[in-house]
């Protein structure tokens, strides 16, 4: 059964580092703005809640400087031969990959508009309490 963006919405308020809760809220908001589809952004954000999940309490978005970062965490999606002889898992690497690089780019150009970015998260997240 397919996950609701509604429920993926849920979501973002468990992930464990609340500054990636509040960067996950403003690019549904920017891509909202952008009037893309539901679906597309039911996936771009499902995808967003599983890297910050991986990333854990300890690392925010603003800490990722390699792409040795975001590699490991695309490598958890391999599959043996044995699993996947059909490979099929590289979809799903590169399905992650692009969405990952979407939002990357989008919190760039966010950081770079708004260079106090970091004390601005405080704001936002008194509106989100």
């Amino acid at each position: 059964m397919a996950i609701r963006l509604t429920t993926t919405l849920n979501k973002i308020s468990s992930i464990p580092n609340s500054d990636n809760s509040i960067i996950i809220r403003d690019f549904y908001e920017y891509m909202k703005a952008n009037s893309t589809s539901e679906n597309y952004q039911n996936q771009n954000l499902k995808t967003m809640v599983v890297l910050a999940n991986f990333l854990g309490p300890g690392t925010s978005f603003f800490d990722i400087k390699s792409k040795g970062q975001i590699i490991a965490f695309l490598d958890t999606k391999m599959r043996t031969t044995d699993i996947d002889p059909d490979k099929k898992w590289i979809t799903t690497w590169n399905d992650y990959l692009w969405r990952i690089k979407y939002f990357l780019r989008w919190f760039y150009n966010q950081k770079r508009k708004t260079t106090e970015w970091s004390r601005a998260i405080a704001t936002i997240r008194l509106d989100y309490s």
